[in-house]
């Protein structure tokens, strides 16, 4: 059986190469890509990112990302938004000024407080941290870790969706308690960085695999 296809979208601000190494370390095809018909003959999609989050839409919509993203979510194929990306999906982001997002989760994307006192922290986050269980993580890319188990973090801004419902995840950071990973559907985002979170990190590229290969045996 020939390996998963994954595509990588490139939109000049991710951490490509590391989310490359990664899903072959899982025994996926993880190919880089700036062309959206590509997206159509994946198996799945990875939408990675670090950067402005006005500068990363505007480059999606000019290229036809954009659409072709919101094409693949409503086709059911797994998408997979980390860091820059999965702020990308939201419906949008309160970064210097108000940007519309990809609308593929209903809700917003805010700054960190760096809060006061014995609680004040430095914002950006940079370093790891705990992702706490907020519901069943059975059938999602969390399925197999530990509640409580660390990833990495590099964010100054976190995601606020509109219904609970779809958090799979919360992290707390000085006085905020935001949410570090959630699930609509196939559409699946975290603020953490799988590809630079180790063991447990690389097992939700496993589980991806795992479930790809299962869907086309």
């Amino acid at each position: 059986m020939a390996s998963p296809l994954v595509a990588i979208v490139d939109f000049g601000m991710g951490n490509l190469h590391s989310v490359r190494q990664a899903c072959a370390h899982a025994g996926l095809d993880g190919r880089i890509t700036a062309s959206p018909s590509d997206l159509a003959r994946a198996d799945a999609i990875i939408l990675p990112g670090v950067g402005a989050y006005a500068d990363a839409m505007a480059t999606l919509r000019r290229t036809g990302m954009a659409d072709a993203l919101r094409g693949a979510a409503e086709s059911g194929k797994p998408l997979v938004g980390i860091c820059l990306g999965l702020q990308l999906l939201m419906s949008e982001s309160l970064e210097f000024g108000r940007h519309e997002g990809l609308g593929l989760i209903a809700g917003d994307v805010v700054y960190l407080e760096p809060g006061a006192g014995a609680a004040a922290v430095k914002v950006p986050q940079v370093g790891w941290n705990q992702i706490h269980r907020t519901g069943s993580w059975e059938g999602t890319l969390l399925d197999g870790l530990p509640d409580g188990g660390f990833m990495y973090f590099v964010h100054s801004l976190h995601v606020r969706p509109r219904d609970p419902s779809v958090v799979l995840s919360t992290t707390r950071y000085g006085a905020v308690e935001f949410c570090s990973s959630l699930r609509q559907h196939n559409v699946f985002g975290c603020q953490f960085h799988p590809e630079r979170s180790g063991p447990e990190g690389l097992h939700m590229y496993a589980t991806l695999a795992t479930t790809l290969m299962a869907a086309h045996a």
